[in-house]
């Protein structure tokens, strides 16, 4: 009774876990890649990151709002004083004419004020430090884009090894049923005292040859798997679905030999950045004009005869207040600032080159991506002819070997021919739609991929 129970518990368990695969929705590539873009932390980290650095634009133009300070001070302090020059820095400030000789004690005092600084003109500072931050923007798209197109080509390669994983668990599931039809006929023919017993256990190696084989395939497809729900973005258990990627291919033609990768953009944004850093140094040697007002009061414990009474400095007994406009010239700055300029001009050169560079590595690229494409159609051009050389020979050994004119060996090399062949077909046909994948990654454009495989 005990064991009838635990079966039905089996039978029920396994039918909902049949129902919930069968419910789950199949991912098609394209929408795999599509989550990876919205999911992956690290994209999601690098976009956030763009955002930060669009706020530079918004730091920079508020540069030009007036600042107000408002401040208030109380202190005690000696109140000796002496006329004459300190070099501002390491002082703190004391104010008052002359005290008539040394005196130790110490009074009240206190102070408030509200200060206005403005500089609406700053002779184009404020607009070349926007532009460098609108470069520094710009380059932070670019390699924004740059990650997310190489990003997404990982997730497609991954989904393609995952498909290749899945049709190699089909293929030597086939050739496991193979196996154990062979058994089943050799242990029929040996029954019948056709064939000598050890091809019983020699076909019953085989079956376990295969069993072990089909599970290490089962094994790298549930870690295919594993990785593309890592590259997803993802914890769930995912089904990939349509495997018509071994039976049909892409079409070459879609992909132009034109380079648009976006890392030609982001080496030209850092260019662009190099001279946009050069402007904002060379307008530091315009001039600066700055408005100002302010208002203030002050409390003092020493009387204007020089009576102290601590305590009124406490209370504030004298109000101020002034405007001005300041302007000053950096005379010198033009000296300074000329190895920077040169610095500029280098690290402009420099990042040139590396464009040059770039360009170089992407044209080899494609060729390379050219080369690989046209073999891997026309070695998957051979496939048909080897299916059915191998598929025949296999159905003719088994004829020869029920006749007696075969032996074990002939008929598990023939099995072994047609499993290898149908396995190099899976692959061939995958291996071309990696060709293609790698063709429009080098030419910037996953999406030209993405419309074959819809």
């Amino acid at each position: 009774m005990l064991r009838k129970t635990a079966g039905i518990f089996c039978t029920w368990v396994l039918l909902i876990f049949s129902n919930a695969l069968i419910a789950q929705k199949a991912i098609p590539l394209s929408e795999a890649v599509q989550m990876a873009a919205s999911n992956y932390p690290a994209l999601k980290a690098k976009a956030l990151q763009v955002e930060a650095i669009k706020k530079n634009i918004q730091v920079v133009n508020n540069t030009g709002l007036p600042s107000l300070d408002a401040s208030y001070q109380m202190n005690y302090a000696t109140y000796n004083n002496i006329t004459g020059m300190a070099y501002p820095g390491y002082l703190v400030p004391i104010s008052g004419p002359p005290s008539k000789d040394n005196n130790l004690g110490g009074v009240f005092g206190s102070a408030t004020g509200l200060l206005l600084n403005w500089q609406p003109f700053t002779f184009g500072q404020r607009e070349s430090q926007t532009a460098f931050a609108k470069a520094g923007v710009t380059q932070a798209n670019s390699d924004l884009a740059n990650e997310v197109l190489q990003h997404k080509v990982r997730v497609a390669n991954a989904y393609l090894d995952a498909l290749t994983a899945k049709d190699l668990v089909q293929v030597f599931s086939e050739n496991l049923d193979r196996c154990k039809a062979n058994l089943a006929l050799v242990q029929n023919l040996v029954a019948n005292g056709l064939r000598p017993g050890v091809d019983s256990a020699l076909f019953a190696g085989e079956v376990s040859k295969a069993t072990a084989e089909l599970l290490n395939h089962q094994r790298n497809y549930e870690q295919a798997l594993l990785n593309l729900t890592q590259l997803m973005g993802i914890t769930d258990n995912i089904l990939i679905g349509d495997s018509s990627y071994s039976n049909r291919l892409p079409v070459n033609g879609m992909i132009a030999d034109s380079l648009q990768h976006p890392l030609l953009a982001f080496y030209q944004s850092s260019i662009d950045l190099d001279l946009a850093k050069r402007k904002t140094i060379e307008k530091t040697t315009l001039p600066g004009l700055g408005f100002w007002g302010t208002t203030y009061a002050r409390g003092s414990g020493i009387q204007y005869d020089g009576t102290v009474k601590s305590l009124d400095g406490l209370g504030l007994q004298r109000v101020n207040y002034g405007l001005g406009i300041q302007l000053s010239v950096p005379l010198l700055q033009s000296v300074k600032i000329k190895p920077q300029l040169q610095q500029q001009d280098i690290q402009a050169r420099a990042d040139k080159e590396k464009l040059n560079e770039l360009s170089l590595q992407l044209n080899r690229q494609m060729r390379i991506a050219d080369t690989t494409l046209r073999y891997a159609l026309e070695i998957v051009k051979q496939n048909p002819s080897l299916l059915r050389s191998a598929a025949f020979a296999y159905t003719t050994m088994v004829s020869r070997y029920n006749a007696g004119l075969a032996n074990y060996t002939d008929i598990v090399q023939a099995q072994y021919n047609l499993s290898k062949a149908e396995a190099d077909d899976k692959t061939t046909h995958i291996a071309v739609w990696k060709a293609f994948l790698y063709k429009a990654a080098v030419a910037g454009d996953i999406d030209l991929f993405l419309k074959q495989v819809k």
